[in-house]
Order: structure tokens, then sequence, then C-alpha cells
């Protein structure tokens, strides 16, 4: 995950349907009496925890990323996967119509104004799982909402579900030993639903782009090249074995061996079905690479423009907007580029010249991955002894830092978060790329880290899992332009208030290159969905304005074209938590306390820009009116 916002919030709505609180007049509203207020705050829960259970019955995999109790999950998870055929995309859309009509059931006169907040967030959490009812491809994801393309180089079922069962599942004892093997036993039946769908979507004229299949078949080809006993679903399950007491090494060696026969006999035989299923796709596939260019293509882009950017702004004017953002940072780094000796060349060139320096790169080995490793924890350990100073709850979750796994890393970002349990037994995980040494200079990574770990995605995402009266679909709230907004704002947060890059000019510039980055993808996700522009076209336009290596922004373009709109919600989301920092600091004077500003973003947990923006604006004048 990565996510960015600076100055949109004074274009932006951030607002997604169903989200806009109801306020009429106070002397409008008539008493409630205290049996009316709690017949409606249980009717209001028993919907919530009814389709919660519906949704959670239909996702046992993010069930097993929760690892929730079988109550909560409508039963047990550990060895299902979700329905991913057409029909169960239906099913799973219109329980999400049937929640959304639920809450809006409830009457809201009769709430108090937490439960009437609660009531708009499940309304919208329930919305954005249902996803375009009028745009037939791909699938419902539990975090990027609807997706157009069920097999891609980066994402989707065949991917995120080997990874979730070798990351995430846990494997500590004899039933969840059976619930995994049993898990392997299914995958036939789980892979052959995925190629199903994939080619119904075919037939619907909804194809993956040409320019993204040799990516997606190298996937298969590096999941596919390990002998079974070598498998990364084999290797990692015996793994946990090895940690379970009171298991003989006998049997710890049955269990292998089963799981080793049905990679053999089962999961790769299906994946070479899935293969297939691509290489034939290929034939059929256009050199169109954006969303435009399917069936519904356009329309289904304003749907992720509102719901992953979460906002009601058009394409031109956030490709504008972009367009502008882009000249303001780029300027910004010239003028540090200048004070330190390097006047030649555009940005973008000086900035590849950086990264040529001595001590910049890592060595390409297991050494230097190593080390690089190690600088990361370092930088984790030095904002975690500024942070009680700028915020006033700190997570009580780990976090780790750890390499993108081999197999698929070439398709992966630089960079994502991986949330705890909610639990807390689990720590969040900080995965970084380390495909190219060359790609992640040591200047950029300060910034990477505030962005994944903290004060980024770990302290947001660990401190909304823990809030356990806020019900599970709230504390795992899949907001894309609140989680990577607030992200790319305390990469901003970092150097503004807390000194990270004070006497590091070059790290400053990595910051302002990330910044860079994110601008440019207003400009580049706009121009393929909604311009037309090639995948040749963004790559140019990525690599000349930033100077980021190409084995970064190739993977990078490539992403958007499988995620249309997902880029969108970094810099949208940073633009208005920076607005309102900026408003609360200047209205408030010696009375802002910034510590009490971050709870008041981050302990309601994720939801939508518009209902953040009307919070923060009522707790600025409630300040003033203090004392």
């Amino acid at each position: 995950m990565k996510l960015n916002a600076i100055a949109l919030a004074l274009l932006v709505t951030g607002s997604l349907s169903g989200c806009q609180p109801s306020t009429p007049e106070a002397g409008d509203l008539p008493t409630q009496s205290e049996e009316q207020v709690n017949a409606a705050r249980m009717l209001l829960d028993e919907q919530v925890n009814l389709y919660t259970q519906k949704f959670l019955r239909q996702q046992p995999t993010l069930a097993t990323m929760l690892a929730i109790e079988q109550e909560q999950a409508g039963g047990e998870y550990n060895s299902r996967f979700p329905d991913y055929t057409v029909s169960g995309l239906e099913r799973l859309q219109q329980t999400m119509q049937e929640a959304r009509q639920a809450m809006s059931n409830v009457k809201t006169a009769h709430l108090d104004e937490d439960a009437k907040m609660h009531q708009q967030i499940l309304t919208n959490i329930f919305e954005y799982y249902t996803g375009d009812v009028d745009f037939t491809g791909g699938y419902i994801d539990t975090w990027g909402g609807h997706l157009p393309y069920i097999i891609n180089q980066i994402s989707g079922p065949l991917i995120d579900v080997p990874k979730l069962m070798q990351v995430q599942q846990s494997v500590s004892n004899e039933v969840e030993i059976e619930a995994y093997l049993t898990r392997l036993a299914n995958m036939g039946e789980f892979v052959d639903q995925v190629v199903t769908k994939f080619k119904a979507d075919e037939a619907n004229g909804i194809i993956l782009p040409k320019k993204l299949h040799p990516k997606t078949l190298a996937f298969f080809n590096r999941f596919l090249e390990a002998q079974p006993a070598n498998h990364e679903l084999v290797t990692t399950f015996a793994n946990k074995l090895g940690k379970i007491d009171g298991i003989t090494e006998e049997q710890k060696a049955i269990w292998t061996a089963q799981a080793t026969e049905l990679v053999k006999s089962v999961v790769y035989p299906a994946y070479n079905r899935a293969r297939d299923a691509v290489v034939e796709s290929e034939r059929k596939a256009s050199n169109n690479d954006g969303i435009w260019s399917q069936p519904q293509g356009e329309e289904f882009y304003t749907h992720q423009i509102r719901f992953l950017g979460d906002s009601e702004m058009t394409a031109e004017e956030i490709h504008q907007l972009g367009l502008s953002e882009v000249a303001r940072i780029s300027s910004k780094m010239d003028g540090i580029l200048q004070e330190n000796g390097y006047g030649e060349g555009t940005v973008g060139e000086r900035m590849k010249v950086l990264a040529t320096l001595d001590g910049q790169v890592y060595a390409d080995t297991d050494e230097g991955r190593q080390a690089l490793l190690e600088y990361l924890n370092e930088q984790i350990h030095q904002v975690m002894d500024k942070a009680p100073e700028f915020y006033g709850t700190l997570p009580k979750q780990n976090v780790e830092v750890r390499r993108i796994p081999p197999v698929s890393e070439a398709g992966e970002a630089g960079g994502f978060y991986s949330p705890p349990s909610l639990d807390g037994t689990r720590p969040g995980i900080y995965w970084i790329n380390l495909r190219d040494m060359a790609a992640v200079p040591k200047f950029g990574l300060k910034t990477l880290t505030y962005h994944e770990a903290v004060p980024g995605h770990h302290f947001q995402i660990a401190l909304n899992m823990a809030q356990q009266d806020i019900g599970i679909l709230r504390q795992n709230a899949p907001y894309n332009a609140y989680v990577e907004g607030w992200a790319l704002y305390s990469e901003y947060f970092t150097s503004e208030y807390m000194g990270m890059y004070d006497k590091d000019p070059l790290g400053d510039l990595g910051r302002l290159q990330a910044e860079l980055y994110r601008a440019v993808r207003l400009v580049v996700d706009t121009g393929l969905h909604y311009k037309h522009w090639t995948r040749e076209q963004a790559i140019d336009y990525f690599h000349t304005t930033t100077g980021t290596s190409l084995s970064d922004v190739v993977p990078e373009v490539e992403r958007y074209m499988a995620w249309p709109g997902q880029a969108l919600g970094y810099k949208l989301g940073m633009l208005t938590f920076v607005e309102l920092e900026h408003k609360a600091r200047t209205a408030l004077g010696d009375k802002f306390d910034v510590r009490a500003f971050h709870d008041q973003i981050l302990l309601p947990g994720a939801r939508p820009m518009s209902m953040v923006k009307e919070q923060l604006n009522r707790w600025i004048v409630e300040q003033q009116s203090e004392g």
C-alpha cells in the first residue's frame, strides 16, 4: 500500500454517496425517548452484525487474515475460499445491496451522533463492496473494491490467496493443520472458478490488456518453477509445523509429505490450467491500455474515482491538479538540487545521477539486502523514539520489515504493508521489493519507511484495528484516500515537524521525489484511463519527470493499468489532511495540540474524507470555544 495527499482539500469534495450527514436545525428535531434511542441502536447493531457475518461467510480468506472467531465469520473458514464464479459475484453484490438498504431502514432521527456516524460509514462500506453493478468484469476485492481483471500480473485471487496462506494463515494446532491441508486439496476447484470467471469476462469483451500478459505469465512461470517439495506453500507450512510443541517429527513429516503431494497433484495442475487460459487470452487481447477501451469502461472509471479517489472531481480536473502539483514539487526539488551543486539537466535527469553516487545503492547480494533491511529497522526505531511528542495514541502491535518473496516481486510495488491480526498476536508487516537494488537507493528509504510502517500505515491501520467497539468491517475499512492519504501525509509531517530529514538534503530530495511520484500518478492514471494514453507514453512521462528507475516505473504503470483509480487516492487524500492540519494550526494558535489533532483523525477509524473534514472542522470550533 502507498498513499499521498497535500493541497487537494480545497478542490476535492472527498465524499462518497451515502456519507453526507443530515444537518437539520436543532429546533426541528423532535425529542426522542430513551426507549426510541435504545431500540434504534439495537436495530442498527443487529443489522450490522447480521450483514457483517454474511459478508465474512462469503469472504473466508478475509476471516483468515483477520484471525477472527468462527462465530463472527458464520462458521469455519480456514479451509474454504470465496466463490469467484459469475453467480458468486452476483450473490455478493446482492447481499451488499440488501445490507445497504437495511442500514437506511434504521431511523436516523433516533440515533445519537456516534450511532449516526456508524450508520453512515457502514452504509458506505456496503456500497463499496457492492462495486459497479453495471460493469460485469472482475471481482470484489476485500481491500481494493471492484477490480476489473480477476487474473493479472499484480493482484487477484491466484496471487493473493497463496500469499495469504503462506504468511497469514495460522498453523498452530491439529485443527488448523487439517484446515490448511483441506484448503490445499480444494485449490483445484478454487483456481477453476477464477479461470471460469476470467473466460466469462472475455466472452463479454472485458479482456486483460495485451501488454499485461507477459508479466502475468511470468508470475505463473515463477509459481510453477520449484519442485513441489520446495514450493513456498510447502516450505512455509513445514516451518510453521516446526514451531508447534508436542508433535512428533514423524507426524510433521507425514503432514509435510501430504502438502507436497497436494501441491504436485492439485495445485500445479490447476495453475497450469490457469496459465493456459492466459496464453489463450493473449491472442484475443487488445493493444489498448486503459479501462476506457473495455465495455462500460468509461463509466467504470468514474466509479473508481468516486470510491478509490474518494472524490467527486472529474478525470480532467484530477489530471490538471496533477500537472500543477508536478510543477510545484519539481520547482522545490530544483532549488535543493541547485543548492547542492546539481544544476545541469532536468529534475528527473539530476535525480538519476543521485542514485549513482557512492553509498546510495546497496550491494546486489544477500549481504547487501540484509544491510538494507537493518537500515529500515533503524529508521523505525528513530521515529518511535520521537513519536510520543507528536502522536497521542500509539499502536501496541509491533511492525516487522520483510522482503517481498522473489516469486511475486517482479509484478509488485516497491513496498506495501499488511496489517496485524485483530488479536495483536501477528505483527504488522512492512514489505519491501528488493528485485532491483538500484531501484531502492538509500536516499529514498526513509520516506518509504515512514509511509509503509511508522508513522504511516502501521499507526493508522493498527490503531484502526484496535478499536474493538466499531466492528470488524470498520476495523478493516477499505478507505483508499484516507488510508493512503494518511501515509503520504506522514511523509510530509516527518519532514515538516519531526526533523527526520534535518541535515539530510538527499533524504529530503528522496521525500520530494516520492511526493512527485504521487503527483505524477494523478497525471498518469487519468492519462491512461481517460485521455487514452498508451503504456509507453505513461512510462516515458513518469520516468522523465521523476527520474525514477525504469525497473520501478514499468511495473508501476502496469499496476495502474490493472487497478484503475487506486493510484489517485494517495495525493487526493494527502491534500485534505495537510489542508486540515494547516487550518487547525492557524485557527488555534497556541491552543493547537498536534497529538490531539492526530487522535481526532485516527481514533474514529478510516472513513470517507468528507466525514473527516466535517469532524475536524467541528473539533476546531470546539477547541476555539474552550477556555
